[in-house]
């Protein structure tokens, strides 16, 4: 069975070794720079109407920037971190691969463009990225979701190539998928709502299935590509090793992207391709 016939029937591709050990330590050691470098304004937990507003502020401004995103756990009842801030954020978004020498190359590395062209897309371009860093013992869980839900196009095209940059197993919150989950279809949106701030628009009310999910415990270099409506998630990670991961996002520029989504970059910094 061919790469791109066992990524239909299943809805993700498991690929070891895609990445060098060298190029993941490499982008390892460069989070971790920018993370030492990061000087957060506040440092607070979201909780009141202002605080989440600022907070969404920032989180929609993110689509062509490098943000830092804390992890919900990461703060004590006062609003101090509980420990370092290399050890509190949860994540680095959503244009590291546009804006960051290191993770742009690692982001255009070869085989990546005709990887996506054998999955199916016409004039792949690259739209999102992150660095998930899943901390030790406070790596909260991500519940099911699919994709697309948040990088929506018309007809649907996302793409995800997501690298284990450390081993991920069960322990340290891996990856769970839903074979074949693909193919039931689109729940919901994630818009900009017209008021400010964002909301789901449900597109299918059927609740998303929660049994038949598989872990994909997969070994440092590993490469998981994901279709963009394949329902997946993670687990918190309670263990003491942490779970570094890297993600990029992919839609096809034959696509509609439509104006309410809402990740939005700014006219004179486009998505571009490989």
């Amino acid at each position: 069975m061919s790469r791109a016939d066992e990524f239909e029937r299943q809805g993700y591709l498991v690929l070891p070794g895609f990445a060098s050990e060298a190029a993941c330590d490499a982008l390892k050691a460069r989070a971790e720079a920018l993370v030492a470098a990061f000087q957060p304004e506040t440092v607070s937990i979201f909780t009141t109407h202002e605080q989440t507003r600022t907070s969404d502020a920032y989180f929609l401004s993110s689509g062509d920037k490098v943000h830092f995103f804390f992890e919900e756990n990461a703060f004590k009842p006062d609003g101090t971190l509980r420990q370092g801030k290399a050890l509190s954020i949860n994540k680095i978004g959503h244009a590291l691969h546009d804006l960051d020498p290191l993770f742009r190359q690692f982001s255009r590395a070869p085989g990546m463009a005709a990887l996506a062209t054998e999955l199916g897309l016409k004039q792949p371009l690259l739209l999102q990225s992150m660095y998930i860093f899943k901390q030790p013992h406070i790596g909260g869980e991500v519940n099911s979701h699919q994709d697309s839900t948040f990088l929506y196009t018309e007809p649907l095209t996302c793409l995800g190539f997501w690298f284990a940059l450390e081993d991920a197993t069960v322990e340290n919150g891996c990856l769970w998928a839903l074979p074949g989950g693909h193919k039931q279809g689109l729940r919901k949106r994630f818009v900009r709502a017209p008021g400010g701030g964002t909301a789901f628009q449900v597109l299918d009310p059927t609740p998303m299935p929660e049994e038949g999910f598989v872990p994909l415990e997969v070994k440092k270099g590993t490469l998981v590509m994901l279709h963009g409506q394949l329902p997946h998630k993670s687990g918190a990670n309670t263990s003491p090793k942490s779970r570094h991961a890297y993600s990029v996002h992919c839609i096809d520029a034959t696509a509609t992207y439509p104006r309410d989504n809402w990740l939005q970059r700014a006219p004179d910094m486009p998505a571009q391709g490989f």
